[in-house]
C-alpha cells in the first residue's frame, strides 16, 4: 500500500466512525483515540473536563508511543475494518 492509499484508506476508516451514530465501548474508543492521535502527530494535551478521563487517554497515548505513523493509520484502519465486521 502506498502512502497515499494509506491516508485514503485511514481517511475513509475516521470517516466510518465519525458517521456511527450508536455507541461504542470505552476501551474501543480509547485506542481509536490514541491510534488517530498517534496517525495525525497531533499530541495535545486530552481536553476532557473530567479529569480520569484525561488520565485514561493519557495513558492509552503513552502505549502507543513507540508506533509511526503509518503504523498507528494501519492499526486504526484495521481496528475499525474488524469492529465492522464482527459487530453484533
Amino acid at each position: 500500500m502506498t502512502s497515499e492509499e494509506l491516508d485514503i484508506a485511514f481517511k475513509d476508516a475516521v470517516e466510518r466512525i465519525n458517521a456511527y451514530t450508536e455507541p461504542l465501548p470505552a476501551d474501543f474508543l480509547l485506542r481509536l483515540y490514541a491510534y488517530y492521535k498517534k496517525a495525525t502527530n497531533n499530541y495535545g494535551r486530552p481536553s476532557s473536563r473530567k479529569p480520569i478521563i484525561n488520565a485514561f487517554k493519557t495513558n492509552a497515548l503513552f502505549q502507543v508511543q513507540d508506533v509511526t505513523e503509518d503504523e498507528a493509520k494501519k492499526i486504526y484502519i484495521e481496528l475499525v475494518n474488524n469492529y465492522f465486521l464482527y459487530r453484533k
